[in-house]
């Protein structure tokens, strides 16, 4: 039987503003130690030198990660013109270089094809598994890997400021799994000029922006304090981009022993995922169907 994890069954979101050079899992780490959770987890992992929103869930709100993980997201970044490096960003070494600096109107016309439904190759220093292993770990043993080409939906990408004919500026929204380092690489080659991200910056995801998330620094200062706790929000913020269907008494009972229950009246179609609540607190997560909700995901408390 294995051992009960410790701490409180504390259960929300935090908004962190992550900043650079800490894991993703680093500042999940700390942020369970600072409220002193039992679960915690993060939706959508930013790579150590990124800042911006990294969502973080405690207790019951960790199953509504994969809500947040698909709902779409917004970066800001600087691309450096004129360099490749092995990690298409500025951690890695040069392996290619070009004087050509193209114009702006060039830049704006060579955005175009990256919007919509694309297929994007990540980097080869990424979390990627090949054959079981880490893309990353193969590739700084010096192991030549070919990665497959994966879709990723773009719904803006747009050229925001160009301080130098050396970087551009750009903005960034889209869906779940793109990697803005190949974004930079593949913008570079198609202007033939080569090109890598010199910073990141993730300023919104789904429901949580940058500008409202906690600092590090505000973290450490207020752990293990009840005032803490009042920077954590709802979990029924993580299914915002799901309807909401209220439940009976009776229906709300039903749904809490993880079996159908009666939902009141709304315009969701069969079948379409949505969530049920009680008295403002989420019940459960599931599939409408004629006035029941069947659930596959269950909250307690």
């Amino acid at each position: 039987m294995g051992r009960k994890r410790k701490g409180r069954d504390i259960s929300g979101w935090l908004v962190v503003d992550k900043p650079a050079g800490l894991t993703s899992t680093a500042v999940v780490n700390k942020v369970r130690w600072a409220f002193d959770a039992k679960k915690a987890g993060h939706a959508g992992t930013l790579d150590p030198e990124a800042t911006g929103v990294l969502a973080v869930a405690l207790g019951e709100a960790t199953k509504t990660v994969p809500y947040i993980t698909d709902a779409l997201k917004a970066y800001t970044f600087t691309v450096r013109l004129g360099q490749a490096t092995n990690t298409d960003d500025a951690e890695g070494e040069v392996i290619a270089e070009s004087s050509d600096r193209p114009s702006d109107d060039a830049i704006k016309d060579a955005l175009l094809p990256f919007l919509g439904e694309i297929q994007q190759v990540p980097p080869k220093f990424s979390a990627v598994k090949v054959d079981g292993q880490r893309a990353y770990k193969l590739a700084r043993d010096g192991e030549e890997i070919e990665l497959a080409a994966r879709p990723l939906w773009v719904e803006e990408l747009i050229l925001v400021d160009r301080p130098d004919p050396d970087h551009v500026v750009l903005e960034m929204t889209c869906g779940k799994g793109g990697y803005v380092r190949s974004i930079a690489r593949d913008l570079g080659e198609a202007l033939g000029c080569h090109a890598h991200v010199k910073c990141l910056r993730r300023i919104w995801s789904g429901p949580f922006d940058a500008e409202d998330g906690i600092s590090l620094e505000t973290l450490d200062d207020l752990a293990k304090s009840p005032e803490l706790d009042t920077y954590l929000r709802p979990l029924e913020e993580g299914l915002a981009d799901l309807p909401e269907l209220t439940c009976t008494p009776e229906g709300a009972s039903k749904l809490r022993n993880g079996n159908p229950g009666m939902v009141l009246a709304s315009d969701v179609e069969y079948g379409e995922e949505a969530w049920a609540s009680y008295e403002g607190k989420a019940v459960a997560v599931g599939q409408y169907k004629s006035g029941q909700l069947h659930p596959s995901r269950v909250f307690v408390g």
